[in-house]
């Protein structure tokens, strides 16, 4: 029953709306109508879509973070009716998503679907909006999500599905209408981190209450997770939820358009939502299915309100906008100068909530480990701190800013992304200090963090993504891929492309310098000689890169720039040389230190040895010395045989 109601809920309202308007939305952007059954279809699609993807994502959650499970080797999920959910939810998610190929193209372009028959017009569909692309992808990573699924029955197991959930939830965002008007980018990132944020509260409140209506209520346990998850997830999706209403509203009263008032009734659902929460928080015990199943008919509402917004044109669409602003989301009036870098700061959003996140985890952490009475190296703390503010700094500030409209600035902030700041976070032993705070799991008791991290660490992806070869490959050849093709040309055009280039170098950066000089042990270790001979052979193909751009003759992404035509960019060839420069010192000067501190590593790493070595013989335990020169003197009273030679032990 509560199944039917939530879908109720997601379908109508949106399937109405679709009804009503019509044409109106189509004619308001200069296209054409489709027809009223592509435009229910496509509406009735991307609901089920979005359901699907929440149930599955939740499903996941539930059975890996929030269920009670007793600690084994290695770690087991109950194989229940959350799992059963997740499976199933897949698959239709994946069907749904590949039906909305067609569909979107049809709708999105304003043509009948019966023009898809025509070739021509499939090429035309196909190339004149991201939307059949993007549900490709939502396709492809949904289905092999749903695959993987089916024969999934250990912890580990459900990691990969998890992951391939987010670009399948984040395909048909960012290149919605988050993707067009004056600060698109602080709509996008806003956007991003809703529709993952309510996949996973939404998600796992929506199964809970499913379990409690099929008559096994969640555990006191579980209960209490999710409400310590709510704590997260309601300031985040309260944050972004008045972020994009101002972004969509432009200026407008949220009650003078349709737009404002599905996204006020949706904030009106989070506050429902927030309420039930409070009462799971205060009595976890007493009957968790009621405020559960407002949670899910909450969530079913605020599904509801974004297919319902999905057909009508916000206001955003319609406020004159300057070229550069269809690009970057805002303008670049003045020339970047020492001045306008340091001070003219604009948040990114994203890699902001991210650093903040990390930052505040690893402080949380270092608390309990010295309240446990074990003591954190100070210097690990500040260089986790020191490459997060990094972060922030290379993104945010004015170096941020301009990088998109001037190649040297995107460099600076391309070698802070990939160089400075990962080896910084590589210091910082971050899972090392998990695995000291979280404590392991008792007789009976179930699984938290410490296990977690555990089965993380012996995931086989994870384990490949740490291979010397691979992580090398990435590191040096995204230079070479990256700018010397077409594709930084294509990706610098839009803001979700573009972070995904600035996440691409975090990650990049963080496995290498993990492997050269991080203080975790991860899934693979390289011994000191090993060590330095990856960091001396990435050297000549860094310094390579750098003396490409500064000699090249062309204009990497030129027709881009020449499209934002800044009266202060009257150089690009000189700009692209300057990031050549950049490119080269950026690189060369951290590898530089970075070879003294894995030096210094091996000095002090000998004299830790040695001295382990010497506290152990000293304890009389170990007597291969004098094993060995017991034989000597054995071989010594042999007829004709020399004297001995002692040998002392150190």
């Amino acid at each position: 029953m509560l199944l039917l109601a939530v879908d109720a809920v997601v379908l109508v309202p949106p399937l109405a709306t679709t009804a009503v308007v019509g044409d109106t939305g189509f004619t308001q952007v200069g296209l054409g109508y489709p027809g009223a059954f592509t435009a229910l279809a496509a509406t009735a699609l991307q609901s089920v879509a979005l359901l699907a993807s929440w149930l599955t994502v939740g499903g996941l959650c539930v059975a890996m973070f929030l269920l009670p499970t007793r600690r084994t080797r290695p770690q087991a999920v109950h194989d229940g009716p959350e799992l059963t959910v997740a499976r199933r939810a897949a698959i239709v998610w994946a069907l749904a998503a590949a039906a909305m190929v067609p569909f979107s193209a049809a709708d999105a372009g304003g043509k009948e679907l019966s023009a898809l028959g025509e070739r021509s017009s499939v090429s035309f569909l196909l190339t004149s909006t991201d939307f059949p692309v993007a549900w490709m992808i939502a396709t492809g990573t949904a289905g092999l999500a749903a695959l993987l699924l089916r024969h999934a029955f250990l912890w580990r197991h459900l990691i990969g599905p998890l992951a391939l959930a987010l670009p399948a939830i984040l395909a048909p965002v960012v290149v919605g209408d988050i993707l067009v008007g004056p600060a698109h980018d602080h709509g996008g990132d806003a956007g991003a981190v809703q529709a993952v944020v309510e996949a996973v509260f939404f998600g796992a409140a929506t199964v809970l209450a499913l379990r409690a209506a099929g008559g096994t209520p969640p555990s006191v346990p579980a209960v209490r997770r999710f409400a310590l998850v709510s704590l997260a997830a309601l300031p985040l999706l309260a944050t972004a939820a008045l972020v994009l209403l101002q972004f969509r509203m432009a200026g407008l009263a949220p009650l003078s358009n349709p737009t404002g008032r599905w996204s006020l009734l949706a904030v009106g659902a989070l506050a429902a939502a927030t309420a039930a929460v409070a009462v799971l928080a205060r009595r976890p015990g007493a009957r968790p299915g009621v405020p559960l199943a407002v949670i899910a008919l909450a969530g079913a509402v605020t599904a509801a309100c974004h297919g319902a917004m999905g057909r009508i044109p916000p206001p955003q669409y319609f406020v004159p906008t300057e070229l550069v602003e269809v690009f970057l989301g805002y303008t670049l009036p003045d020339a970047p100068d020492l001045g306008t870098l340091l001070t003219a700061w604009r948040p990114n959003l994203l890699f902001t909530l991210i650093a903040f996140a990390a930052i505040t985890c690893y402080g949380a952490a270092w608390i309990r480990v010295a309240r446990s009475g074990e003591r954190w190296p100070v210097g690990r703390g500040v260089a986790w701190m020191l490459g997060w503010t990094t972060v922030i700094v290379a993104t945010s500030s004015g170096v941020g800013k301009y990088a998109g409209a001037d190649f040297a600035l995107h460099m600076l902030m391309h070698m802070g992304l990939n160089m400075l700041a990962p080896m910084l976070m590589a210091l910082g032993g971050a899972v090392t200090l998990v695995l000291k705070a979280a404590r392991p799991a008792g007789r009976g008791e179930p699984v938290g963090i410490y296990e977690w991290t555990g089965e993380l660490m012996r995931w086989r992806p994870g384990a490949l993504a740490y291979h010397p070869v691979l992580v090398f490959a990435l590191f040096v050849g995204s230079y070479y891929g990256l700018y010397l093709t077409e594709l930084f040309g294509l990706a610098i055009r839009f803001h979700w492309a573009h972070q995904l280039m600035n996440v691409h170098f975090l990650v990049t950066g963080y496995l290498f310098y993990s492997l050269a000089v991080g203080v975790d042990r991860g899934p693979r270790q390289l011994p000191h000689i090993g060590r330095l001979g990856f960091v001396f052979a990435s050297m000549p193909f860094h310094a390579f890169f750098g003396v490409i751009l500064m000699s090249m003759s062309t204009v990497i992404a030129e027709t881009f720039y020449n499209y934002l035509d800044q009266p202060w960019a009257t150089d690009l060839a000189a700009s692209q040389r300057a990031g050549g420069g950049i490119a080269w010192a950026g690189a060369e000067i951290p590898l530089l230190i970075l070879i003294i501190a894995l030096s210094l590593q091996w000095a002090r790493s000998d004299e830790r040895e040695a001295l382990r070595k010497d506290r152990h013989y000293d304890t009389g335990l170990d007597d291969e010395f004098e094993a060995y020169n017991r034989m000597l003197q054995a071989l010594s009273e042999r007829p004709g045989a020399p004297g001995p030679q002692e040998t002392r032990s150190p």
